[in-house]
């Protein structure tokens, strides 16, 4: 007799009070099942042979339809049976929290499947129950939820089944910003990665739409008029770490902004999001002028591919300008060539001579980056206008001025305009942090073109960002309710800081923390050529978040945070509060660098000391030494990632590696240097192993003193000695009386945590206060 198996699958759909972990296991009734969880520390799991009851997700497709605040939702799920014998399963659907759903219905081939909407007290005997017979904790954070259940359906040995859920529903708004959230972390549930996951979201609305913005995903916006636009997703043989979730909002007026704030505690501070979003066209008539100058490197390295490349983006930027703008070409090696004696104005006839101009370049000769761009910056007068200077290169500079800080002083005292400077290196024979410095200190970007790289998509990604400026010089002040001048600033430590120019299609993200909650006043200021412009709006800084809605932008602040962190000791030096920071925020959020990426080595001791992480921290800042070559400039690329991030995905870091120079390995004679190759950050299975993420928060695998059992370790407990603080921990054994107990005392953030304890391993954490050892 054919065994039964059960598919639960939980998705969660709508607004949430906290993201949760979607799932896909399969669970047999009549034994426990342990959880295909991915290898530790390594890229690829191991080989596992086919087993009566295993399955794999081919593929997972996403269709929603938003208008206005009502999504009607198709999820289409193709499972393969890889198993050696057939299996009948069953669906099971977790009710989201909170959400509205009517009209669903269940497709298995193309066969509607009857099922029944089971209430949360009836749904969580079930949870519980599968919880208990198949020693599985995927279900953990559902206990308490509604479920849709259906009838049993087989899927054969070797074939492939399609259920697709169809559904409306009504979504939650928040601060004005309407909530769309899919689950797809199915990292601790599955063995192999998805063939192929997508997601398309399209989004009507009777008003205009402003800002539209995910937090868990880097997604492809394309917005068709003012009121439609089409959000997409796309992944490869991808293991899901996070849930999908998408927040927009609408409104009237050529800018829209939106602020919301979580704060975790009362006596803590609080941290707050700003969305700032133009409107989606601007006309002839109300579109600002700019000035942009292109600085190429032409020197005897650029010969070849990379400098018909970087001819190429040229030629892009010259078909690109818009009618009145002013440009100039900087063509460069030992000496340095204009394309006319002062700025020219665009039109047809001045486009053509500039692309002539381009043709007759060719490479040859050193490097004069200092005579290059004093003579670019020097061409720049008028302050009414936004000026940017493109700027690449390949090499380190070898004519003229060469020294890093002198040549950083020049050109900071040449750009008398406030120009926005944006330095593109290419290879890694470039000096990555003094095009860093020249970019911080010209008020831009810098961006990094590896070799493998196409040159012209990097500057005709970075050049169509800023084609179309609608509010320069801008800056942001929140005035607070009854706070007076003397209590010092509302909001502090925002990024990016200073001043900023807004975009046509851009979105503005903006993060900061608070002290002290209430309304706000919020006032985004700038120019429209030349003249000043202010959009003033409303906000509420919350005095203590209830639940876990908007948590991810505390994790997204200690991205943005850490970024600066690296970069003021890239160029201004260590001191040791930057790097205590810098272990606390890595710590704490889960978020691995070049120089904490050691938290993820499972060999450390759970009671590792402060003092120790700070101490090697220390040692591998000396990285930031390396100012070229492969390390030189990952570092420096990874740096902008953090310092740029828009949403809450934690860039991979790369990994350090001993590189012998040579002689036999030691300590003498080796050194670790960065390879850009995936460390755990990147990887999933490294992710899903030594390190986890609990909402904001990181969780630790780490070795057992006694050798047993490996122990999941939190921030607040990385520190405790099982040995020394015994007397004070509360032993549980994993699913017994006392470990359902524990779980109904649970939030659902809580029993999130436990979901993560695989079956090898024990948790050690603080609930209510005191410390507990799930074992």
């Amino acid at each position: 007799m054919m065994r039964r198996f059960v598919i639960a699958l939980t998705w969660l759909f709508g607004c949430l009070n906290s993201v949760l972990d979607a799932q896909g296991v399969l669970i047999a009734p009549d034994k426990p099942v342990s959880l295909p969880r991915p290898a530790l520390n390594t890229g690829h799991a191991p080989f596992r042979p086919p087993v009566s009851g295993s399955y794999k997700i081919k593929q997972l497709r996403v269709d929603a339809r938003i208008v206005d605040q009502v999504a009607r939702v198709q999820v289409s799920q193709t499972f393969a049976n890889t198993g050696t014998s057939p299996m009948e399963v069953q669906f099971l659907f977790p009710l989201p929290y909170e959400s509205a759903i009517d009209q669903l219905t269940l497709l298995v081939d193309g066969k509607e499947w009857s099922g029944r909407l089971l209430p949360a007290t009836e749904a969580r005997s079930i949870y519980e129950s599968i919880v208990r017979s198949n020693r599985d904790p995927a279900l953990l954070e559902w206990i308490g939820s509604g479920l849709f259940q259906t009838r049993v359906f087989p899927v054969p040995v070797g074939t492939e089944r399609v259920v697709t859920l169809n559904y409306n529903q009504l979504l939650k708004k928040d601060h004005g910003l309407t909530d769309f959230a899919f689950p797809l972390s199915t990292a601790k549930y599955t063995s192999r990665a998805i063939e192929n996951v997508e997601v398309r979201i399209a989004i009507e609305s009777t008003v205009d739409l402003k800002n539209i913005y995910s937090p868990t995903q880097t997604v492809d916006i394309k917005r068709t008029d003012a009121r439609h636009a089409v959000v997409s997703y796309s992944r490869s043989n991808d293991v899901p770490v996070t849930d999908f979730r998408l927040l927009f909002d609408v409104g009237q007026g050529a800018v829209g902004a939106n602020v919301i704030s979580y704060k975790p505690k009362a006596n803590e501070d609080g941290y707050f999001l700003m969305l700032a979003s133009p409107e989606v066209k601007s006309t002839d008539t109300t579109r600002i002028r700019k000035t942009l100058i292109f600085v190429v490197d032409r020197s005897g390295s650029m010969s070849g591919k990379k400098f018909e490349q970087a001819c190429a983006a040229l030629r892009f930027v010259l078909n690109n300008l818009h009618e009145g703008d002013l440009f100039n070409i900087i063509a460069y090696d030992g000496t340095v060539e204009s394309f006319r004696p002062e700025l020219e104005k665009y039109n047809d006839e001045t486009r053509r001579a500039a692309l002539g101009f381009v043709q007759g370049l060719h490479a040859g000769g050193g490097t004069n980056i200092q005579g290059a761009l004093t003579t670019a910056l020097s061409q720049l007068k008028d302050t009414s206008v936004p000026n940017y200077v493109l700027f690449l290169t390949d090499g380190l500079p070898t004519v003229g001025v060469v020294n890093e800080a002198q040549l950083c002083q020049s050109t900071k005292a040449a750009n008398q305009v406030h120009a926005r400077i944006l330095t593109f290196g290419v290879g890694y024979d470039v000096n990555a942090r003094l095009l860093d410095r020249i970019a911080r200190d010209g008020f831009g970007l810098s961006e990094s073109v590896r070799p493998d790289e196409d040159i012209e998509a990097h500057v005709s990604t970075v050049y169509r960002g800023i084609s179309s400026p609608v509010l320069t010089n801008a800056t942001v002040q929140f005035q607070l309710d009854g706070f007076k001048p003397e209590n010092g600033p509302a909001v502090n430590r925002t990024y990016p800081h200073g001043t900023f120019d807004l975009f046509e299609g851009q979105q503005l993200v903006i993060v900061g923390r608070y002290q002290n909650p209430g309304h706000a006043r919020v006032q985004l200021n700038g120019q429209v050529n030349g003249q000043p412009q202010s959009f003033e709006f409303s906000a509420m800084l919350n005095p203590v978040s209830d639940d876990q809605n908007f948590a991810f932008i505390e994790k997204l602040w200690g991205l943005r945070r850490i970024g600066e962190i690296i970069d003021q000791i890239d160029l201004s030096g260590k001191n040791d509060e930057l790097v205590k920071e810098l272990v606390e925020l890595s710590t704490r959020h889960g978020i691995l660098t070049p120089y904490t990426s050691f938290l993820a080595d499972e060999t450390v001791r759970p009671s590792v000391t402060s003092f120790e992480i700070l101490k090697r921290t220390n040692t591998n800042l000396q990285q930031l030494e390396d100012v070229s070559g492969v390390s030189g400039v990952t570092q420096r690329s990874l740096k902008s990632s953090l310092q740029n991030a828009a949403n809450s995905v934690v860039p991979a870091a790369p990994v350090l590696v001993a590189e012998s120079q040579g002689q036999p390995s030691s300590a003498a004679t080796s050194r670790s240097r960065l390879s850009p190759a995936q460390g755990p950050p990147g990887n999933p299975a490294a992710s899903a192993g030594t390190v986890r993420q609990h909402g904001n928060q990181g969780v630790y695998l780490r070795r057992s003193p006694g050798g047993g059992k490996q122990i999941l370790v939190t921030t607040e407990t990385a520190e405790v000695d099982l040995e020394r603080d015994k007397g004070q921990i509360e032993f549980i054994e994993r699913y017994s009386d006392s470990y359902f107990t524990l779980i109904k005392a649970n939030s659902v953030v809580e029993n999130q945590i436990l979901s993560q304890q695989g079956d090898d391993e024990q948790l050690l954490l603080k609930l209510r206060g005191k410390l507990v050892l799930i074992r």
